[in-house]
């Protein structure tokens, strides 16, 4: 029994399983655009590799040895199976998939973006079960191990091998109750200045916002500080402090509680919104899906 060390290489088995339909070198060479002697030499190979003549010249072309016949199916059969292997795409259907999505989001962005993104999802991919995670350090480390699909938010010191792609601008805006006392349909800077505030130390933008409060030296006089979003709006809109955050977050805050939204009274560095992928799922069917649907989801909000 011949035993074979290695798998002939593809172009070898196409050879064999064209030559055994055409029974001739010559066809054989026109069909796989090759030249004779090519295709001479790439027999010679293949017979060495299989130790046998696999083909002998006869009066009628060239005929396949009983070990030639014997080799044909499973050959064929390989060689399908190299199609569809070169043909494959992994599928994802999202009303059938079943399947874990992690996102890193922002505090801000549970409150802006997660109900929208819940409702399609339950819409369009019942079966998707959804995890939420916090944008910190890990985040990038997630993202390349596949512990987390995507980022979303305004997270500018991710590294190399991450993906981008804008979702939305971001400007900043400031609340106030709308029974303030002090504070008519425009705020004024000397306004702002003299009133209390407060502070939400949730958030990635803030930075920015610190960094213009430096440049206007403007220094707020903080009466609250809050972890988060969580309970912001009922602060506000009981109380004469003003709260400064961005435009997303401030103006879905304000419609539940009736609370004033005002230009700020002093410029602060606008921001980008983003969703963020590794490179390594880059052309992950499931990945790319929800992608996609983000893209055409918040794109224009």
């Amino acid at each position: 029994m011949t035993t074979i060390d290695a798998l002939p290489e593809p172009k070898l088995l196409h050879l064999f399983d064209v030559l055994y339909d055409t029974r001739s070198v010559t066809r054989t060479a026109e069909q796989l655009g090759q030249s004779q002697p090519t295709i001479s030499l790439w027999l010679g190979k293949l017979r060495e590799q299989l130790g046998d003549p696999l083909f002998v010249r006869t009066p009628t072309g060239m005929a396949p040895t009983p070990q030639a016949e014997a080799l044909i199916t499973p050959c064929r059969e390989v060689l399908e199976s190299l199609r569809r292997l070169t043909a494959w795409e992994i599928g994802f259907d999202p009303a059938s998939a079943k399947r874990r999505f992690r996102l890193c989001m922002s505090d801000a962005s549970h409150i802006t973006l997660l109900p929208k993104i819940l409702e399609l999802l339950r819409r369009d991919a019942p079966g998707i079960r959804l995890e939420v995670a916090r944008i910190d350090g890990n985040t990038e480390r997630a993202l390349e191990t596949g512990e987390a699909d995507l980022a979303i938010g305004f997270v500018p010191w991710l590294g190399g091998g991450i993906y981008q792609q804008v979702l939305f601008p971001q400007d900043w805006v400031c609340l106030v109750s709308p029974n303030h006392p002090r504070i008519g349909d425009v705020m004024q800077l000397d306004e702002y200045v003299g009133e209390s505030h407060v502070f939400v130390s949730a958030g990635t933008g803030q930075k920015l916002l610190e960094a213009a409060l430096a440049r206007n030296a403007i220094e707020r006089q903080i009466v609250l500080e809050l972890p988060g979003f969580l309970g912001l709006g009922a602060v506000v809109s009981s109380t004469d402090l003003i709260a400064t955050l961005p435009r997303h977050i401030g103006e879905t805050l304000a419609r539940p509680h009736g609370l004033k939204v005002h230009a700020c009274p002093f410029p602060i560095e606008n921001f980008l919104v983003k969703q963020h992928w590794h490179a390594r799922y880059h052309q992950d069917p499931g990945n790319r899906w929800l992608r996609t649907t983000l893209s055409l989801l918040f794109q224009g909000s």
